[in-house]
């Protein structure tokens, strides 16, 4: 779908930010849900969980760190901010989005949940929607952010 096309929920997407509280906190409850598997599997799940939160926690940091003054909590750029395409922003243009994904999933297999692993790709579907709808503010605001968003991926480096 065009983000054209998806609602801005707000003059600045402050309901894309309500919405994605409720999506943190049925995550957070999935995962008390498992576990679902034990013996091996589970400690594969536990060692394979804790490093899936760990580097998504240090991707979704970066990516804080890296917007600087442009650090918004909500979807629409702050006024007179500047394009940042460089440090973690050279590898996804949303790496805050792709950090919490990925220690979504981490949850999930962390605490051997499926119904947490199915609300954590609910959640990265719902981060593609929003980054679609904060795109076409960023194009409006950024002249450069049609030939970087060529250049680079929006969640999932070299892939997606």
């Amino acid at each position: 779908m065009d983000g054209a096309r998806l609602p801005s929920l707000g003059p600045r997407g402050e309901g894309w930010v309500a919405l994605q509280g409720i999506f943190f906190v049925g995550v957070g409850l999935a995962g008390l849900l498992g576990p679902a598997w034990g013996g091996s599997w589970r400690t594969a799940g536990l060692v394979a969980g804790v490093g899936l939160i760990v580097l998504g926690a240090v991707a979704a940091v970066l990516g804080v760190i890296g917007l600087r003054e442009n650090l918004t909590a909500v979807p629409r750029p702050v006024d007179g901010g500047r394009l940042i395409d460089s440090g973690v922003y050279g590898l996804v243009r949303h790496p805050i989005y792709s950090g919490i994904i990925t220690a979504a999933l981490g949850w999930g297999l962390a605490t051997a949940s499926p119904p947490a692993l199915l609300a954590a790709v609910l959640l990265g579907c719902f981060f593609d929607l929003k980054a679609r709808r904060e795109e076409v503010w960023l194009m409006a605001a950024y002249p450069d952010y049609g030939a970087y968003r060529a250049r680079v991926r929006k969640l999932v480096p070299f892939i997606y």
